[in-house]
């Protein structure tokens, strides 16, 4: 069959009611010599088209997902929240996103991740009665990990929802109730229905203690890396809810804690007004809860969450290039590289 070649570079069919009737045949029929952008109805599967200079791909067709190029894990922890400046709960942890229980990660070569490290909330202020803040969240790639709820204040019914939940701040013996956390990341925060104790924040391993009459309640669970992290030792845990502060001058005990970077509740016996402890940097911990009572005017503030962390794990036949936003280490262990970013927000890739 004779080609006929239209020179023009421009059709103009719209005054035309009609379709428009594509060559069609056969697989078997196929040109023999195809160019890329040849374009024919396939009458065996009845079904459009196209040469793409490789092969014959159906417009409808997703293109074919490429083969990761080395395979990771990752573990990205999000910053912890803030206690408030009056008898509060603890500060729920950052949430915490991790494959190193899963199947790994693919990584591809020359290929921009952004990676975010999540501040810690801010306690709040003294002098007066103030929230605490909520955590920031923390990202590599597509992966979100959600910041930590914070606590509220004194006579607020509910904790900061967040990756873990808030602790609940006392009222004065009627009902609160802790923050929620974030499926897959983080636990609630716990609950309080006495006179002057806390319940703790929600941690990344298991929900807020409950207060009770004699205790505040103890901060969740963090999760323990340890293992998947050799050369981070002791430091390999990550987390931890804070424990619940209670009304300044009691004899109720401030909530404990876990290994997890989450911090205490102060204890009542330390006076009257006692600032919120803050969870340990890079670990993702809640903020303990004060010790506060007496006028508005001379509550302690509360104390900030723990900034979070990311961490890639890598085989050592790679090379990380990070961008200059964040602050990082490079350490290698065995066959594998660890990259931890501490601080910042920008890209890093691989070759």
């Amino acid at each position: 069959m004779a080609t006929n070649k239209v020179t023009t570079n421009v059709i103009d069919m719209s005054g035309n009611t009609g379709g428009l009737v594509w060559a069609k045949g056969t697989t078997a029929q196929r040109p023999g010599a195809p160019v890329a952008g040849d374009t024919r109805y396939n009458t065996d599967d009845n079904k459009l088209e196209y040469y793409d200079g490789t092969s014959w791909v159906n417009p409808n067709e997703s293109a074919a997902t490429p083969t990761p190029d080395f395979s990771g894990e990752y573990l990205v922890v999000a910053g912890g929240g803030g206690s408030a400046s009056r008898s509060p709960g603890g500060g729920g942890a950052g949430g915490v996103l991790e494959n190193f229980s899963g199947s790994p990660q693919g990584f591809y070569v020359s290929t921009n991740y952004t990676v975010t490290v999540g501040s810690g909330g801010a306690g709040g202020a003294g002098g007066g009665n103030n929230d605490g803040n909520p955590g920031s969240d923390s990202v590599f790639g597509s992966f979100t990990a959600i910041g930590g709820g914070q606590s509220n204040l004194r006579g607020t019914l509910v904790g900061g929802n967040g990756g873990s939940g808030g602790g609940a701040s006392e009222y004065g013996g009627d009902p609160t109730t802790g923050g929620n956390g974030t499926a897959g990341q983080g636990f609630d925060g716990g609950d309080s229905s006495f006179d002057g104790s806390s319940g703790g924040g929600g941690g990344a391993g298991g929900v807020g203690g409950d207060a009770t009459a004699t205790d505040a309640g103890a901060g969740g669970l963090g999760i323990d890396m340890t293992t998947w992290l050799s050369s981070y030792g002791d430091s390999g845990f990550f987390a931890s809810g804070g424990g619940g502060g209670v009304d300044g001058g009691t004899t109720i005990n401030g909530g404990s804690v876990s290994s997890g970077g989450g911090a205490r509740g102060r204890n009542g016996s330390e006076g009257t007004n006692v600032a919120g402890i803050s969870g340990a940097s890079n670990t993702g911990g809640g903020a303990g809860g004060g010790a506060g009572g007496g006028t508005s005017s001379s509550h302690a503030a509360g104390g900030n969450g723990g900034s979070g962390i990311v961490i890639l794990k890598y085989p050592n036949t790679y090379t990380i290039s990070v961008g200059a936003g964040l602050t990082s280490s490079t350490t290698t262990d065995g066959s594998y590289k660890i990259t931890s970013f501490t601080a910042g927000s920008d890209t890093v890739s691989f070759s």
